[in-house]
């Protein structure tokens, strides 16, 4: 009973047909005169449109044609669905049509009883029943819309308030009035369009509710979800507490989409007009779909040629496919052959390497007996090097010490005469001291030259070994290196003693010559020795001072180069670590950033509430009250509820991919993180 269709231009009546009938009737039943006649005329030409949609249908390919094998029962069950496929469409644009022009001429929010608003709703469920399958469930058939509704929560997290909203109300107890009050919600939103898009996008989840040849399934129902979009431009204030949305009929009232006839003559011509205003929209709208039906005979021309195209491409295919699998079985055949020789290759290549690995660790076990007992000799001669070097310190220190002595002497003679007695002893002290580092030095070069000749005899070996060593010549060349500065730095050092040892004895001789001056005036201060001795003795324990300040001044010296060298190693050691500070510093900037922005995503998600509508009753920054006219509106970024004029800004949040509705406050505080993150 609820079915309808949309006309053709030959079912529309004239003019003068319309005004007979208006004067043959009474006055109060003319204002539904032209919805009688468009109903008979319907009728009457029922058979004839039902004509041409079997036509169009065999031309674009749904009906098959004399020489198929198709029952004529398909044939009618499907141009009776392109039928009403086709009515519901044009009824929706009606529909949609009348809506915007009466809201836009009302110019004001709209409540649920405006009939307009009432009216596309109807045509929205029907359009949304059509072709859905029937649920068999423990209590009987169900078939019903909200289930396809149901899947844009999943599809769409956006949708997941008015879903919640949707079932947490109490008045609503059966699905056809949950899937009314989504309806209602989506247009308040002004998204209803959006959400059946992404369903439309994911027919194979709506192939679960809706037949093939369903609306929803088919060209039309994109067409619909376009048409939709135009209702963004209405504002919709809808209240679903008090409305008994399970109970409500869906019948479509035709007396909205034509125009009242009145009692005068000219009143009666407006009617006329919008009627014949309706029908050329009516043949605007059969002539788009010629259109359509000439596009899609063209389509399907080429693919026909692109069918028959792929038919040769496709033997082609095949033949090209039993000459491969040929070469394929040749191929076979010459690996087999490969490797079998392959095969007997490996095993005598096998057979060669055992023999020769059996060679190599001969060969290798006696070349690392030679490299070892080379390797403990020049232990033993860096050792014997270590000690020499050690005396040769020792030695340099004693004489360092003479010659700071001998200063000394000089400066005490110079200054005190008197102390000429003490001074012969001090140097029979020294002569003694030098007797014996003279005797140390002797005893040194006699050992330097047997360590000489021990090293002449090692290096007739090494040659000797170096003619079965020539795989060890790398490795000995750099040990020869290393004695052989060891050689230059003893040389440099005998040069160095002999070259003190000269200045020592002519520091001697002038010494004697001193002395024998020093002896004839010995008679006259022998009066004076024992004033003197009491300051020798003071004197003496001056010079202990300051030998072993000398002793500590040395033992500074060696840990200052010490210091050195460790001063160096850590120089290196702080750029090293230099350099990967800086590649520390970029890497942790980065990450900082990208922790804020985590942060600030944790902040907007933790710690903000979402507040339900129940809760608030003003608005949280110009504290005033909500109405009608003055709407709710939650700020996704702290979750507060605000009127329009306090969160009309938008903003793009890292949890939303598009630019969604703020509230001032976060507007302002958005905008100062976003210039201190880029500064």
């Amino acid at each position: 009973e609820e079915d309808f269709e949309i006309i053709d231009k030959k079912q529309i009546p004239d003019a003068a047909e319309l005004r007979n009938e208006e004067k043959a009737k009474p006055e109060e039943a003319r204002w539904s005169a032209p919805i009688l006649s468009l109903a008979r005329k319907a009728s009457e030409n029922l058979a004839l449109s039902y004509g041409s949609a079997l036509k169009s249908a065999s031309l674009v390919g749904l009906v098959s044609k004399p020489g198929s094998s198709d029952s004529p029962a398909k044939t009618s069950t499907r141009c009776h669905t392109m039928e009403e496929r086709a009515n519901l469409m044009n009824m929706m644009k009606l529909s949609i049509k009348i809506l915007i022009q009466s809201a836009l001429s009302l110019g004001r929010t709209l409540d649920s009883d405006f009939p307009p608003l009432q009216q596309f709703f109807v045509v929205l469920e029907h359009c949304l029943k059509h072709g859905l399958k029937v649920k068999k469930t423990f209590i009987g058939q169900n078939k019903s819309f909200f289930g396809p509704l149901e899947l844009v929560e999943k599809l769409c997290p956006e949708a997941s308030d008015i879903a919640t909203s949707v079932k947490n109300l109490p008045e609503l107890k059966t699905a056809v009035g949950r899937g009314r009050a989504w309806l209602y919600l989506a247009l308040m939103q002004k998204k209803l369009a959006d959400y059946l898009k992404v369903l439309l996008d994911h027919k194979h989840l709506l192939s679960e509710f809706y037949e093939p040849d369903a609306l929803m399934m088919e060209e039309e129902g994109a067409v619909i979800v376009g048409l939709l979009v135009g209702l963004n431009v209405i504002d919709a204030n809808l209240c679903l507490k008090g409305e008994d949305l399970d109970s409500q009929v869906g019948v479509i009232d035709f007396s909205l989409y034509l125009k009242e006839t009145q009692d005068s003559d000219g009143k009666q011509d407006g009617g006329i007009t919008a009627v014949l205003d309706q029908k050329h929209y009516v043949e605007e709208l059969n002539r788009h779909l010629s259109c359509t039906v000439a596009d899609l005979q063209n389509k399907i021309d080429c693919l026909e040629k692109t069918n028959s195209k792929l038919q040769e491409e496709l033997a082609a295919a095949t033949d090209r496919i039993g000459s491969l699998q040929e070469e394929q079985q040749q191929l076979k055949q010459q690996n087999e052959l490969i490797r079998e020789r392959s095969e007997k290759s490996v095993e005598v290549t096998k057979e060669d390497t055992k023999v020769e690995l059996d060679t190599y660790k001969q060969s290798r076990q006696g070349l690392d007996e030679m490299y070892s007992d080379v390797w403990k000799q020049l232990k033993e001669e860096k050792k014997i090097r270590l000690e020499l070097e050690k005396e040769l310190e020792l030695q340099i220190g004693m004489k360092t010490e003479m010659e700071i002595a001998m200063k000394l002497l000089e400066k005490d003679t110079h200054e005190k005469q008197d102390t000429l007695v003490a001074l012969r002893q001090q140097l029979e002290e020294v002569k003694a001291i030098n007797l014996q580092m003279f005797h140390k030095s002797q005893n040194a070069e006699c050992s330097l030259q047997q360590k000489t000749e021990a090293i002449s005899s090692f290096e007739g070996k090494t040659n000797e070994m170096m003619s079965s060593m020539k795989q060890m010549e790398e490795r000995l060349q750099q040990a020869e290196k290393a004695r052989q500065a060891a050689e230059e730095r003893c040389n440099k050092m005998k040069q160095e003693l002999a070259g003190r040892l000269d200045s020592c004895r002519q520091q001697m001789a002038q010494l004697d010559g001193k002395c024998s001056t020093l002896e004839k005036e010995l008679k006259s201060e022998k009066e004076q020795r024992q004033t003197l001795q009491k300051e020798l003795h003071q004197e003496k324990d001056a010079t202990a001072l300051l030998k072993t300040e000398l002793q500590q001044m040395e033992g500074l010296k060696k840990e200052l180069r010490k210091l050195q060298d460790e001063k160096q190693q850590l120089k290196k050691v702080r750029e090293e670590q230099e350099q990967a500070l800086q590649e520390m510093g970029l890497h942790l900037s980065q990450s900082k950033l990208k922790m804020e922005d985590i942060k600030e995503v944790n902040k907007a998600l933790k710690g903000h509430t979402w507040l339900k509508d129940d809760e608030a009753t003003h608005c949280k920054q110009c504290r005033k009250e909500f109405s009608i006219s003055r709407r709710k509106h939650h700020c996704r970024n702290c979750g507060d509820i605000f009127c329009s004029t306090c969160s009309s800004n938008e903003l793009a949040l890292p949890s939303y991919p598009k630019p969604v509705r703020v509230c001032d406050n976060c507007h302002t505080l958005l905008l100062q993180q976003c210039s201190s993150n880029s500064s």
